[in-house]
């Protein structure tokens, strides 16, 4: 095999300055990509990054501003409380609830992704969680909770960490009558378990109107999660998706 075969890994990075820029250069991205793939309902919506240095702060997309016109300098930085302590917009008051609280349950977790996505949705008024139906479900074998409540727009703490007591150490939580919850140790694997949790939901709802599913068996199903269900795994599937926004829209960068 030829030695000079380009196989991109994760970056590392020399300074925090550094680190910062290029989570919220991804995070940017990330939501462009959701833009994209039509995950917005109004102005619900949002995905996190921790910020490397301040680590109880998490960056944000700004409240009222479409997946599709976020680029780097409208990204806000919230800390504990609340405040928004950088950046010219609202935060989301649903964001913090639930993200702040995440972030505070899971350390290892750089990112969380959540939006109100169609099948999402829909996966979640059945309030049944991902099933090993398919090859790529299998990310979400034993990895995917419910959170089996619904009690209106989550603006309470306490309810935040509800859902991040239901998330436990998933990657991946369904919000009962709401939508989905995914978390990664990057920007990227976040984004792509949202995605592919989202598709593999749609795959779900079809199967099982079709007619009855064909599960794969526990020992196969844990298997295939061993090889695709880690995060390297999540990062490595995103890079196309990354490459394709930052041709596409390279004002994101701005």
């Amino acid at each position: 095999m030829p030695e000079n075969l380009i196989f991109r890994l994760p970056p590392t990075f020399e300074t925090v300055e550094e680190e910062r820029r290029h989570r919220k250069e991804r995070l940017a991205a990330a939501l462009r990509i959701f833009g994209k793939f039509g995950f917005e309902e109004g102005v619900a919506g949002h995905i996190t990054a921790r910020d490397p240095e301040l680590t109880d702060h998490f960056w944000v997309n700004p409240f009222g501003m479409s997946f599709k016109h976020v680029r780097v300098s409208d990204l806000i930085l919230v800390n504990h409380e609340g405040q928004v302590v950088e950046g010219r917009y609202p935060v989301n008051e649903a964001a913090f609830a639930i993200h702040s609280q995440v972030h505070q349950a899971r350390p290892g977790v750089v990112a969380a992704a959540h939006s109100h996505s169609v099948y999402g949705r829909a996966l979640s008024a059945l309030g049944r969680v991902i099933e090993p139906l398919t090859q790529d479900a299998c990310a979400f074998y034993q990895d995917n909770a419910l959170f089996d409540d619904y009690t209106g727009v989550v603006t309470d703490l306490e309810e935040g960490k509800r859902i991040a007591a239901a998330l436990g150490g998933n990657k991946a939580v369904v919000l009962r009558n709401h939508g989905l919850l995914t978390v990664g140790e990057t920007v990227d694997a976040a984004a792509w378990w949202f995605i592919t949790m989202e598709r593999s939901a749609q795959v779900q709802l079809v199967a099982q109107a079709a007619g009855e599913p064909v599960f794969i068996e526990p020992d196969n199903a844990a298997l295939t999660h061993r090889q695709i269900g880690n995060d390297l795994v999540g990062w490595i599937n995103y890079q196309p998706l990354h490459d394709q926004i930052i041709r596409e829209q390279p004002d994101l960068f701005e």
